[in-house]
């Protein structure tokens, strides 16, 4: 594994990233993927081995497995794991787009071409691309609670199942190995992805919250130049004397009422 682009990947995520951005991305590679590659992968490494049955049937226990585990925990997790980091790679390759378009812009007119948005910053197009992300990210980990919830009930294994399915003889016996420590990195599992879950829509909500602030903001400091120039207007005007200021209030009735003869307008 090339560790330097890996390395560099995250520090191209935890720049554009908020500080709940930086907490995610900390729970992610170490409470989930290092728990994943050191632990957890030996854990379920002997699950069908392991898997006895209290019969010597050819094919019972095969069949007896994969009733009650129709998709192995590891291999669920390493799926959700990619599809759950793949978004951080697509802001990623959002910003490598936009400096490589503002790299194009100023060979083209010169190095004294700005940038529309300053570096560093969500906005436009990257705002969206990182809304998206997070909203993807949550939505992912729900589905696959979900999808935990509805294979293993209770997200918990037993120590013993029953099976009866052809070819077994009868009703049978099977034992899952090390059901107590799969149980408990069940659970550490389930409560990062909610940690991370909660995580993503406390962010998404921050920035949907932030640039409503801002749009606020600028629209309250729009119309606050608006009343100062109609106030200076106004101070301007009292300030002429009385021979300029009935000039002026002639100005202005002359632009309001056109069709008056320019001799009413100087009495």
């Amino acid at each position: 594994m090339n560790w330097g682009g890996f390395e560099q990947l995250l520090s191209g995520v935890n720049k554009h990233s908020t500080a709940f951005g930086r907490i995610w991305l900390s729970m992610v590679f170490i409470f989930r993927l290092l728990v994943y590659l050191v632990a957890a992968e030996k854990v379920w490494g002997d699950d069908q081995k392991d898997f006895d049955c209290n019969t010597e049937q050819p094919g019972c226990p095969n069949v007896c497995y994969d009733l009650y585990f129709p998709i192995s925990h590891i291999r669920l997790w390493a799926l959700q794991l990619i599809l759950v980091t793949c978004p951080s790679l697509l802001v990623v390759m959002h910003v490598a787009y936009r400096e490589a378009k503002l790299k194009k812009n100023r060979e083209k007119f010169g190095e004294s071409y700005a940038q529309r948005y300053p570096p560093g910053k969500k906005r436009g197009g990257l705002w969206w691309t990182y809304l998206f992300s997070l909203l993807f990210k949550a939505t992912v980990d729900i589905v696959f609670l979900y999808l935990f919830y509805r294979i293993y009930p209770n997200y918990t294994l037993p120590s013993l199942v029953k099976c009866s399915l052809s070819p077994c003889p009868n009703l049978v016996d099977c034992y899952i190995a090390k059901p107590t420590e799969k149980n408990i990195f069940t659970l550490f599992m389930i409560v990062t992805a909610c940690v991370c879950v909660l995580l993503s829509l406390i962010e998404a909500f921050y920035l949907i919250g932030k640039r409503c602030n801002e749009s606020l903001e600028a629209q309250s400091e729009r119309h606050g130049r608006q009343d100062g120039e109609v106030l200076i207007h106004r101070r301007d005007t009292c300030s002429l004397t009385p021979t300029k200021q009935d000039a002026a209030e002639v100005g202005v009735n002359k632009l309001q009422t056109p069709y008056m003869l320019p001799i009413n307008l100087w009495k």
